[in-house]
């Protein structure tokens, strides 16, 4: 068994991998988790000896097989609760993150299973995000960030980098969703914000940061 700061540790070097090449340093798990370097390596320490990552002092830490699928349950459980908390209690995509935080460390396999089936086997969060399956297959999306997009080009909004509150919060009040079509009518030089034109319909001006954190189908 695995304590909840143990899950949490592990999730998020499994995030900083996905972000990065090669092993994750101590220094950024440091800033992920909100501690001490040195509380970091006694934490990685204790994984090393159950096998759960791979770590050698100043060469960073890579996850093993069995860290990995942890790491996908985690992430499953998390992304099938944040579903659940939107579809059926109705909550707003910004409500739902901390909420799930908690939820995903129930370890009731059977409980999950049920709650796929529930929800009639979701493949992506209501962030965009692929819910991995339980076998630990997740699907891979052809998107790019609205960033890449050149003028004249379009996309479907697919998801957010970004999955913070306050920007999916900016997103709604500006009308943004997901599945919303986005097309990049002109952008500006000087900070590469974009112009861009909501469904057809809707004009707005994004900045370099917004258009960074949205991801289209291409």
């Amino acid at each position: 068994m695995l304590s909840f700061t143990e899950e949490n540790y592990i999730k998020a070097i499994y995030k900083l991998s996905e972000d990065g090449d090669g092993a994750v340093t101590t220094n950024a798990i440091a800033e992920v988790m909100q501690t001490k370097a040195a509380s970091v390596s006694d934490m990685l320490r204790r994984l090393n000896e159950k096998e759960i990552i791979n770590y050698v002092k100043y060469r960073g830490v890579t996850l093993t097989n069995s860290g990995q699928k942890t790491a996908l349950q985690l992430v499953r459980k998390h992304r099938l609760w944040e579903v659940f908390l939107v579809d059926k209690l109705k909550f707003n995509w910004d409500e739902v993150h901390e909420v799930a935080e908690e939820l995903e460390h129930i370890t009731s396999d059977l409980l999950i299973r049920r709650l796929d089936e529930f929800l009639g086997y979701p493949k992506y969060d209501p962030h965009g995000d692929p819910i991995p399956t339980e076998d630990g297959f997740m699907a891979v999306k052809q998107q790019v960030l609205l960033s890449e997009l050149a003028p004249g080009e379009s996309g479907l909004v697919m998801g957010v980098k970004d999955s913070q509150p306050l920007f999916l919060q900016y997103l709604d009040k500006v009308g943004i969703y997901l599945g919303a079509k986005l097309k990049v009518t002109d952008k500006m030089e000087y900070d590469n914000s974009l112009e861009i034109s909501i469904d057809h319909k809707k004009q707005l001006s994004v900045s370099a940061e917004v258009s960074k954190n949205i991801f289209v189908s291409r």
